[in-house]
């Protein structure tokens, strides 16, 4: 019983993953825009600059997140329940320091915006990021040790409860802060609803956890072999915090020091379609798992093992391809009208080139995840993060150069020169040489999916050069014929027959499931 009750929460777990996620896309489309034209280019371009300051020191966590289900999945196996307390205890002491620590270093900068910002904002942006900041700090120092709570939910697998929360989080926020925008109140208000939900769905878990699955917490001292072992497994991980930070949120926080907040607008509005773009970039790579390890560890020679995970890699990575070549290629062709004339509204050309260039080059990336988990497997994914730590530093030395002369598009032109480095050229030379993946097979399988989309290219011209859209209903009429004839060249030229199976199987299941009903 336990075991299916198990399954039933992966099962609805992921089911409500998903629609999470298309919620969070859906709201992010339609409530983004308003909330554009209500606060002004200005100060949304200070609400975003302020919250990338504060999310910089999210980097406290130091990996400490992930080694919880670690140490709990020990304990549990061996039924040590006093060991499971302790470890709360632990935890929950370990995260508490750390939201002071955050508490204290946000005051700090909240008191001294000058040695981040320099001259970057008015003496009005001053006073409204201040209080701004204050909010968001405390915010964040409460969700150190609130984290603690969350991570023993998901430790008892009770991801239904876990994920419905995300859910009332991400809706209810704008659901009550639109009217208030509409009301005329501005930023501040909106940083205010967001504290009060977070409070409100931290005291949810805090309840889940003590009255439903009745943990208890035990403070003791710390065995000195645990706190040892704590920092070697959450080092690397560490490492991978700060490189986020650095990738995503420095670049605006250059650009509100160098060029003011109206920059920050523009950069913002490219990179959170970047962000819904990666939302839907088909990342299955956590389903092949099982079957990675099982082929690692298989006692089979080392050419037979090359061959069976480049097999895996080139198969999951063009059906990752097929997906976001479609998506990547329509924001080329379409993402500037959305952005100009239907999303973010005037002023944010720019928006445009910064997504193009953040989705283009992440691709590379994203079509090749699978990797990740094969690194895991075979033990060397230290190689990938210290290789992505060098990619922020050069990501971070080129759009200070560049965001001085060409504003919001030269952060993106660092962002991007240091994706095509570190994933277009040292992964791939690793994957090829360490990780037991012919390279040369699956671009050459990718350069051939890839000539199904010479007449969709073509055509996508046409609709930009020879008849761009007058109105959005020729628009939408121009996106579902490119769509159609995507589709039809992809199936022509460049799909296998392996490829054109899955997705006639699906197409079936789906028209199946529609009789049904």
């Amino acid at each position: 019983m336990k075991t299916q009750s198990k399954i039933n929460q992966l099962k609805v777990g992921t089911i409500i993953s998903y629609l999470r996620m298309s919620i969070q896309v859906f709201i992010g489309l339609a409530y983004t825009p308003v909330m554009i034209r209500l606060l002004g280019q200005s100060e949304y371009g200070l609400y975003n600059m302020v919250s990338s300051t504060i999310a910089m020191l999210s980097v406290l966590r130091l990996g400490f997140n992930n080694s919880y289900i670690r140490y709990y999945s020990i304990y549990k196996k061996n039924a040590d329940i006093k060991s499971i307390e302790k470890l709360n205890g632990l935890f929950l002491s370990i995260f508490t320091c750390i939201g002071m620590v955050a508490l204290v270093c946000g005051l700090f900068l909240a008191n001294n915006l000058t040695i981040i910002f320099s001259t970057g904002l008015d003496q009005r942006e001053y006073s409204v990021a201040r209080v701004l900041m204050l909010l968001l700090v405390l915010n964040l120092s409460i969700s150190f040790p609130m984290s603690v709570f969350e991570n023993i939910i998901s430790a008892h697998e009770k991801f239904i409860f876990l994920k419905c929360m995300v859910i009332i989080q991400t809706v209810l926020g704008p659901l009550v802060t639109l009217p208030l925008l509409l009301m005329g109140y501005r930023s501040i208000a909106m940083v205010v609803v967001t504290v009060v939900v977070s409070i409100i769905v931290n005291l949810c878990h805090i309840w889940y956890v003590l009255v439903v699955l009745k943990n208890r917490f035990v403070f003791s001292k710390p065995q000195f072999s645990l706190f040892k072992d704590l920092f070697i497994y959450t080092s690397f991980i560490a490492i991978e915090l700060i490189v986020d930070q650095i990738n995503w949120n420095i670049d605006k926080v250059i650009l509100a020091r160098y060029k003011g907040t109206v920059m920050v607008a523009i950069y913002s509005v490219g990179y959170n379609l970047y962000m819904y773009y990666q939302t839907f970039s088909l990342s299955i790579s956590g389903v092949f798992t099982p079957r990675i390890h099982k082929i690692v560890n298989a006692n089979t020679s080392m050419t037979e093992k090359r061959r069976e995970l480049t097999d895996l890699f080139t198969r999951v990575g063009r059906i990752q391809f097929l997906v976001l070549a479609l998506i990547s290629s329509g924001i080329v062709f379409f993402g500037k009208y959305f952005i100009v004339r239907i999303w973010a509204g005037k002023g944010y050309d720019d928006s445009y080139i910064v997504a193009v260039l953040l989705i283009l080059t992440v691709t590379i990336e994203l079509i090749q995840n699978l990797g990740i988990e094969i690194q895991r497997a075979e033990f060397k994914h230290q190689f990938r993060s210290i290789t992505y730590f060098f990619m922020a530093i050069l990501n971070l030395i080129i759009s200070v150069i560049l965001c001085q002369r060409y504003g919001a598009i030269g952060s993106a032109i660092g962002t991007a020169i240091s994706f095509v480095v570190a994933n277009g050229i040292i992964m791939n030379i690793y994957y090829h040489k360490q990780c037991n993946i012919d390279m040369i097979y699956f671009w050459d399988k990718i350069g051939k999916l890839s000539l199904g989309l010479i007449l969709p290219i073509i055509i996508g011209i046409v609709f930009v050069y020879v008849v761009p859209p007058k109105s959005l209903i020729v628009y939408m009429t121009e996106i579902v014929l490119y769509v159609l004839i995507y589709a039809f060249s992809m199936w022509k030229i460049g799909m296998n027959e392996y490829e054109k199976n899955l997705f006639s199987s699906l197409i079936l299941k789906i028209l199946h499931l529609g009789r049904i009903k």
